[in-house]
């Protein structure tokens, strides 16, 4: 399709009409949108000054006739005609200020056809034209409409080609409109996506011809995923499994664009699938926040410390905590004193939320609690990093954040060395002074496996969850022991901060809801609360499972290298590229 812009259609051009007869003299052009002030006998402007002073006016005189009721001991609701008529015009003046004051500002919105929607109606004109009933005029090519042969791509020119896009676009650039403005001002999201970008390409001089701009709902993303958006990522998303995990079937959906990764995935999947199923265990639930407050004394802080402890004040806390949502309910306080700073560790459910909004909401609500019987307590932070998120840390390695799951299955020695290409032994030793003595040797921290992070990655993103929390949500260890007196393999991973929900945040875009739909945990759960993000953590740590399985066998039976150079890159010859 030839997408040049075409000259406005003259229906002066046209001879017939539906009832056959000539149309003389008319000649109208269809780019020319029907303007709400058309229908004013003024000029714009002098209907608003008009309106202006009538509405002043009439409010000047209600007012002086009010005052002097007033004065008199007159009561309000006795009114005159001329009161009555008084009423009337202000009502009228009123509603028109309202209704059609900046009327050009207000069709900027509700009355400006976009260049895609002017393109649709040039070609509704055509397809109406072409499919009349009554015989065509002389002036008018009846022919049907030559196919036209391939043509080679032509560039798409830019959309913003408007003279207001252009405004807007020169005083961006000239920072007259701050560009984090441009969805407010423009009350189109897309368009402020365009012209956002088109400022940036002017401003950089870099092209953005490869990053997408349609495809998205840029309102679903609105103050809630992305600020300033000026297109979006494409990432390819693959399919491993199914995944049989506690007497289920799943097909576990992986963002990635790392070649072999889904593959070698998918083969642990058909290994632990023909080994009959993986199982899971939920350890615990909670998420976790810890401001950090600080007092004159230590002493001072040592008494917060041992008043938050105390069994005896838990109850009145969780009230206070729990109030703030329906959801969150306060499950545990730890503290942890540095001189006369104290570090407060709220653990809490959040149901099928990842909760860190939902946590910091209910420990704000006790912050100001405390507030009362410890006057002299100064918050320096809501989040102290005692949490700890999006950082490696020991306190979430042993203490956990988030669904603390465990895993397990056992391979078959006919799976073991048929689909995993190698043998029980190799992969228990490779597991002792790789994952174990190796992780220790680098001084790891949770990272006492293969590459749990490359799974947890590829299915957060490709579910909409938190793509930084995969810091702390990777820590795992790898455990493989030989059993049925050294025939079977026995696998586990145990990881203690897997953090995941299924509401919120990026789980509501379509790619990533669709992505949640297909595991069966979509949305919240309606039998249970947090029933759904429970179940996903548990997903995520049987594909784990099926990723160690799988890469350890590659390495234990010297296939690593040969599987990446297979899968993971090109073929082509780039010397003659």
């Amino acid at each position: 399709m030839d997408v040049r812009r075409r000259q406005p259609v003259s229906v002066g051009s046209i001879k017939a009409n539906p009832n056959g007869k000539s149309l003389v003299g008319v000649n109208v052009d269809v780019h020319d949108p029907i303007k709400a002030s058309d229908a004013l006998p003024l000029p714009l402007y002098l209907a608003n000054a008009v309106f202006f002073g009538v509405f002043f006016s009439v409010v000047y005189f209600l007012l002086t006739r009010w005052r002097e009721k007033i004065r008199t001991s007159t009561p309000l609701h006795v009114v005159t005609l001329s009161e009555i008529a008084a009423i009337v015009t202000f009502l009228g003046s009123f509603i028109y200020l309202l209704g059609f004051f900046g009327i050009d500002f207000v069709q900027g919105f509700i009355a400006r056809p976009g260049h895609d929607n002017e393109w649709d109606a040039e070609d509704d004109i055509i397809v109406k034209d072409d499919a009349r009933a009554v015989p065509c005029a002389a002036a008018i090519d009846c022919a049907p409409p030559v196919v036209a042969s391939p043509k080679p791509k032509v560039p798409v020119p830019s959309p913003l080609s408007s003279e207001e896009d252009e405004e807007i676009i020169k005083s961006v650039v000239a920072g007259a409109i701050p560009s984090y403005t441009l969805e407010s001002r423009l009350g189109d999201c897309k368009r402020a996506a365009a012209i956002r970008r088109e400022v940036l390409q002017r401003m950089t001089g870099r092209s953005l011809d490869g990053l997408p701009l349609e495809g998205l709902d840029y309102e679903s993303i609105l103050g809630q995923c992305c600020e300033m958006p000026v297109g979006y990522v494409q990432i390819p998303v693959g399919i491993a499994g199914p995944l049989l995990l506690d007497g289920r079937e799943y097909s576990i959906p992986m963002a990635t664009t790392e070649g072999c990764l889904v593959a070698s995935t998918n083969r642990g999947c058909k290994a632990i699938y023909a080994s009959g199923g993986a199982t899971s265990v939920l350890l615990r639930d909670a998420m976790t926040r810890a401001p950090v407050v600080r007092f004159g004394t230590a002493k001072r802080a040592a008494e917060l410390m041992l008043f938050l402890e105390n069994p005896l004040n838990f109850d009145t806390l969780s009230v206070v905590f729990n109030k703030t949502s329906r959801f969150g309910r306060l499950q545990s306080i730890k503290c942890a004193i540095a001189g006369k700073n104290l570090y407060i560790r709220f653990s809490c459910s959040t149901g099928d939320a990842m909760g860190m909004n939902m946590i910091s909401k209910g420990v704000q609500n006790v912050l100001d609690f405390l507030q009362t019987d410890f006057p002299d307590m100064e918050t320096i932070g809501l989040s102290g990093n005692y949490c700890s998120d999006k950082k490696p840390a020991a306190v979430n390695w042993i203490e956990g954040r988030g669904k603390s799951v465990v895993c397990e299955a056992i391979i078959k020695e006919e799976v073991v060395e048929k689909v995993l290409k190698t043998n029980v032994a190799a992969l228990v030793e490779l597991n002792m002074l790789k994952n174990l003595t190796g992780s220790a040797m680098a001084g790891a921290l949770g990272g006492f496996n293969a590459h749990a992070s490359n799974i947890v990655s590829a299915v957060y993103i490709a579910t909409g969850q938190d793509p930084a929390q995969n810091v702390e949500s990777s820590h795992c260890i790898t455990m493989m022991e030989a059993v049925n007196n050294g025939k079977d393999l026995h696998i586990s991973v145990t990881m203690p901060s897997i953090e995941v929900g299924t509401v919120g945040g990026g789980t509501q875009l379509a790619s990533q809801s669709a992505c949640l739909n297909l595991l069966g945990v979509k949305g919240a759960s309606k039998e249970s609360p947090g029933m759904n993000a429970r179940q996903l953590a548990a997903i995520v740590a049987g594909s784990v499972l099926a990723g160690e399985l799988s890469l350890m066998s590659a390495i234990a039976a010297g296939q690593l290298v040969r599987s990446h150079m297979k899968y993971n890159r090109s073929s082509r010859d780039v010397s003659k590229a």
